[in-house]
C-alpha cells in the first residue's frame, strides 16, 4: 500500500549533519540532484520499478524504491504513480528527515519506513518496499516460511522477521522494523507486504524476488504431501560462515561466533557474482 504525502512534521527538520565534513566543501543538494551518479541511481531506479510491476509484485500505485545519494540525500519514487510508468523526472531527491529538496512530484508517505531504516542501520545503501503475493500471504497469516529448504534463500536471506502491523504511512508504521532491521535484511509487513534493504537497489529487489519464490517452492512442496526435506544444522552452519564472508546479515550467526548484523565482504566482485547465481537458482525454481 502506497500513502500520500509524507506528513508535514517530517518536512520541517534539518538535512542531517556529516561528521567531519565541511559544509563549504559538501554539493549542494541541487549539485547532487543533478550529478552523474543521481542520474544513474535513477535509471536503475526506473529499471527496478518496471520490473517489479512486470513481476507483478506492485500494483496501481503500490510499492516504493529509494536509494541513498551520498551521506545526507536519498532517491526516491513519488506518490501515486505506477512503477511501469516512472520517468527520470519523476524521481524526487529528500534529506533524511523526509524533506523534499528537489523534484516536481510528491514523495510518498511510506518514504518514512525507508528513512528508518536508513538511519539506523548505515549498511543500507537501498531499500524496495513491495506486495509480492506468496511472500505478502505469510505476512498476512503473521509468519515467516520455515527455514531450512532451499540454500540459496539461506545464504541470501535466512531467517525473515515479521513486523507488527501499524496503519502504513505512519511514524509508527515505519518504526515497527526497528527490532529487526540490523540482523535482518527482508521484514515481513503483517498484513502488508515486504521490506528489503540491501547495498544497491537492484539487489534489494533481487531479495524481493528470492523471497516471493521460496514462499511459493514451499506452499508448492507442502502440496505434495510428503515429508518435507531439511538441511541438516551442520550444513546450516556451512552457509552461515558463506554469509560471514559475504558480509550478510543472519540472526543465527551467533552459533559460529560471528556478527548478526552481518559486515564488509571480503571481496565484493565475488559476492556480486555468488549473489547473482544465487539469485538465478532461485528464479529457476519459481
Amino acid at each position: 500500500m502506497e500513502q500520500t504525502a509524507v506528513p508535514s512534521a517530517g518536512q520541517c527538520g534539518n538535512s542531517a549533519k556529516v561528521p567531519g565534513v565541511p559544509q563549504a566543501e559538501r554539493e549542494s543538494p541541487l549539485e547532487m540532484f543533478h550529478s552523474a551518479e543521481a542520474n544513474a541511481l535513477r535509471a536503475e531506479i526506473i529499471r527496478v520499478g518496471r520490473k517489479m510491476w512486470e513481476r507483478q509484485y506492485v500494483d496501481g500505485n503500490g510499492g516504493n524504491i529509494s536509494v541513498r545519494l551520498g551521506a545526507e540525500f536519498v532517491l526516491a519514487t513519488p506518490t501515486m504513480m505506477s512503477k511501469a510508468d516512472l520517468e527520470v523526472g519523476d524521481i524526487c531527491l529528500s534529506d533524511l528527515n523526509g524533506k523534499i529538496l528537489a523534484g516536481d512530484r510528491t514523495l510518498t508517505s511510506e518514504l518514512l519506513l525507508h528513512l528508518e531504516i536508513y538511519k539506523a542501520n548505515p549498511r543500507a545503501k537501498a531499500v524496495v518496499h513491495c506486495h509480492p503475493p506468496y511472500a505478502t500471504a505469510f505476512a498476512i497469516a503473521g509468519t515467516a516460511p520455515p527455514n531450512g529448504l532451499i540454500p540459496e534463500y539461506e545464504v541470501l536471506i535466512g531467517p525473515a522477521a515479521v513486523a507488527p502491523y501499524e496503519t502504513p504511512g505512519t511514524q509508527a508504521f515505519a518504526e515497527t522494523i526497528l527490532p529487526f532491521v540490523h540482523e535482518h535484511n527482508t521484514i515481513l509487513l503483517k498484513n502488508h507486504g515486504v521490506v528489503c534493504w540491501s547495498d544497491t537497489v537492484t539487489h534489494a529487489e533481487w531479495l524481493c524476488e528470492v523471497m516471493d519464490t521460496y514462499c511459493r517452492t514451499y506452499l508448492i512442496a507442502k502440496q505434495i504431501g510428503a515429508p518435507l526435506g531439511v538441511i541438516p544444522d551442520d550444513k546450516i552452519d556451512d552457509i552461515l560462515r558463506r554469509k560471514q564472508w559475504m558480509g550478510l546479515p543472519d540472526a543465527r550467526m551467533v552459533r559460529i561466533g560471528g556478527d548478526p548484523r552481518g559486515g564488509d565482504a571480503k571481496n565484493n566482485a565475488e559476492v556480486v557474482e555468488l549473489v547473482k547465481r544465487e539469485t538465478g537458482r532461485m528464479k529457476g525454481r519459481g
